[in-house]
């Protein structure tokens, strides 16, 4: 499993938002000169966020994207599911897989079930009000 860009930035884009959205809507400019990223990849990156309610967005004149929900009820997890789509280590236990012919009798299936085990919950144990504090 590789977390792509797109995951990766958008946490960035969340944390952001997070961060800068305290007197209202934050225009997506803005954002991707903070974060040094590219405004178009970015506008790929937000629909995504917007069709699964965890960002808002209002277009014109004091338009911008904020979060829809509080950064304490929004997981790294959630946001890298929307955005990867899978985040599984191994095929057979992505969503929506091809039964693997060997499910009932193959010995490493627990490993990966572990290991898919622990990858969800420690990313839904970390909320973006997490990756808000201060790391230094």
């Amino acid at each position: 499993m590789m977390i792509s860009t797109r995951g990766r930035y958008a946490l960035r884009v969340i944390v952001d938002l997070a961060e800068n959205s305290v007197d209202g809507y934050v225009p997506m400019r803005e954002v991707a000169e903070r974060q040094g990223l590219s405004l178009k990849y970015l506008e790929r990156i937000l629909p995504l966020l917007v069709s699964e309610h965890l960002v808002e967005g209002v277009h014109g004149k004091g338009g911008g994207y904020r979060l829809s929900k509080e950064p304490s009820k929004i997981s790294v997890g959630e946001v890298l599911r929307i955005t990867e789509g899978d985040i599984a280590p191994v095929a057979c236990l992505e969503n929506n897989a091809v039964k693997c012919e060997h499910i009932n009798d193959c010995r490493t299936l627990p490993v990966w079930k572990g290991l898919n085990d622990r990858i969800n919950e420690y990313l839904d144990s970390v909320s973006i009000a997490d990756l808000m504090k201060d790391i230094h």
